[in-house]
């Protein structure tokens, strides 16, 4: 069976099966996911517990539909730095980190340093969110704001794409 080299383990094909299952289905049974991935349940459970050790699956959690909860505004910032020295970056993160509106943040390549996905209210809360940022003084130099109307797509991992080979 053919596998791909983790710095910590050797991920197979039934592996990868385990992966995808847990993606859609969290609160499976041991059985019922060894049963899946034809499987004992044993050797399940120790291929899970291996995927846990190695850092491989993060956690698990619920999918919570914002929609199901009331309104909310949801807005992709592009976000440049006023400097670009190692100091500065780690003190924009570290405020990121912080701030539990901000969902996502990925440092990017190409005309802006960070792209954040933000969860508020409404428009108003996120301008607050962004005033308050500028006030802390975190670096921010500037910030391009664009409103989500519409999610099309949100899904997990494509780990039948990214590990075609096995």
């Amino acid at each position: 069976m053919k596998s791909i080299v983790n710095s910590m383990l050797k991920i197979d094909r039934r592996d990868l099966k385990i992966l995808t299952v847990l993606q859609s289905e969290g609160r499976i049974t041991k059985a019922a996911l060894a049963q899946k991935v034809h499987l004992s349940p044993t050797a399940a459970w120790e291929r899970l517990r291996r995927l846990e050790s190695a850092g491989i699956i993060e956690g698990y959690g619920a999918h919570v539909s914002l929609k199901a909860l009331g309104p909310f505004t949801m807005v992709f910032v592009e976000a440049e730095l006023e400097s670009h020295r190692s100091e500065d970056f780690v003190r924009f993160e570290k405020a990121i980190a912080e701030i539990p509106e901000i969902m996502a943040c990925w440092a990017v390549g190409g005309g802006i340093d960070y792209l954040l996905q933000v969860v508020t209210v409404d428009l108003e809360g996120y301008q607050r969110l962004v005033d308050d940022m500028l006030e802390a003084r975190i670096g921010l130099k500037r910030y391009y704001t664009y409103a989500v109307t519409k999610q099309i797509k949100n899904t997990a991992l494509p780990l039948s794409v990214l590990y075609r080979k096995l």
